[in-house]
């Protein structure tokens, strides 16, 4: 630990981020990020411990106002005229300047990361370090520096934007990932998160810093931030423990039988709130919807009560959080993403037993179409979230078979397409 202490601003003091957009105003996660960076930033005492990370890709990030804010570190200030000078955000370097622009080079960002994630015991000062990145170009291409953070007891957080496979989606298979939260799971420090909504990402980067750096925890955090504009519903009080622990209830369904219940991370989320009304309206089945942040953390606290309950077999079991969440709720679960379906299979032994569980995902190589395209060809838009709940339903005798027929011709759905993992 260092020997220098910090207090980590109040939660409310992001709330610009927890609250809900104003009518009519869409944002993407990767705006509620730089909305709570940019207010760290102007905290006196923990401002200026804050490391930006950047390796191009300022404005695709839309992070070019901290150009202006703090500016671009060079030690010998500004040594060209920049060609967006003539504009009010331009690329100023400066010799005070905070942020680490690396050019286009993922292993130069990732070891400037681990020099200020690791500062705190080589030089005994605490430096909070956010290095934001296209996704796909994170753990795939820098993986063992990964590895060696880790082993390095590295404190800080790593953004993976521009994610998900159909999320980002004019770039193709190079860029658009649907994997980086499996890697993220091989390492045993790295706390990974996937948020649907501004006030998720809010609470988990207050409530990693709070770990990192009030409480000088060796973890590192990993979110994933997307490119997607949507209206944000603000944050309810008393879930922020819930969407630490990687799920909580957002949204209820109407008190109708049959149920199913819908699990859902980043984008995909809204699929599945989407999914709920067709259900509902088309085919009388009511759903609750959850959001889960991290099927990681889920997966770990499963994991961990499954190895406390084998070594006290004549102490009372404990319950996986995933089995305490669902256990109050009937019917078949249904967990749809824009990762592999390996990121949500990951659970399937704590849900409660006796219930059906079916996993959409994005397994295959990406492609550049539109978002909708994508979401139909990789199977994990809202139409084929309703044939998995009805499929469910069915094999747990609650529906007819025949209904599944039924939702798959209504929605247009070719039975027959190739498998978007050998597409």
């Amino acid at each position: 630990k260092a020997d220098e202490s910090f207090t980590v601003p109040a939660l409310e003091t992001f709330k610009a981020v927890l609250e809900p957009t104003a009518e009519g105003r869409e944002i993407s996660t990767t705006q509620a990020y730089v909305r709570f960076l940019t207010q760290l930033l102007r905290d006196q005492a923990l401002g200026p411990r804050v490391v930006p990370i950047l390796v191009d890709e300022a404005r695709t990030f839309g992070m070019e106002g901290l150009f202006r804010q703090v500016g671009i570190y060079n030690p010998l200030g500004q040594q060209y005229t920049p060609v967006d000078k003539d504009q009010v955000m331009y690329y100023k370097e400066d010799k005070a300047g905070q942020i680490l622009q690396e050019g286009i080079n993922e292993a130069g960002g990732m070891s400037s990361w681990i020099a200020a994630a690791t500062s705190y015991s080589t030089s005994n000062r605490i430096m909070v370090p956010f290095y934001v990145y296209y996704s796909m170009f994170g753990f795939q291409r820098i993986g063992d520096l990964a590895w060696a953070a880790g082993d390095m007891q590295a404190r800080g957080f790593l953004l993976g934007g521009t994610s998900g496979r159909t999320t980002l989606n004019g770039e193709g298979l190079q860029h658009e990932d649907g994997h980086s939260h499996i890697m993220a799971g091989t390492i045993p420090n790295c706390i990974s998160y996937d948020p649907t909504f501004a006030h998720e990402v809010a609470v988990i980067l207050h409530h990693g810093l709070k770990r990192m750096v009030e409480k000088q925890d060796n973890v590192f955090y990993y979110l994933t931030l997307l490119n997607e504009n949507y209206a944000m519903p603000g944050l309810t009080p008393g879930t922020e423990e819930q969407i630490i622990k990687g799920m909580y209830l957002c949204k209820e369904g109407a008190k109708l039988t049959p149920r199913v219940q819908l699990l859902g991370s980043g984008t995909i989320l809204r699929e599945s709130i989407a999914a709920q009304e067709l259900l509902e309206k088309d085919w009388g089945v009511a759903a609750n919807v959850w959001s889960c942040p991290s099927f990681n953390e889920l997966t770990r606290d499963g994991q961990d009560c499954e190895r406390w309950n084998l070594l006290h077999p004549l102490e009372t079991p404990r319950v996986p959080f995933v089995a305490q969440q669902l256990e109050k709720h009937a019917g078949p679960v249904v967990a749809s993403t824009d990762y592999m379906k390996n990121y949500a299979e990951q659970i399937r032994p704590f849900i409660p037993k006796g219930r059906t569980y079916k996993v959409l995902g994005t397994d295959g190589f990406g492609r550049s179409d539109f978002r909708s395209k994508l979401r139909e060809h990789f199977e994990v838009n809202r139409h084929y979230i309703v044939v998995a709940a009805l499929k469910a339903l069915a094999e747990e005798g609650t529906v007819p078979v025949a209904k599944v027929a039924e939702a798959i011709a209504k929605y247009g759905i070719n039975a027959d397409k190739v498998n978007p993992l050998y597409a």
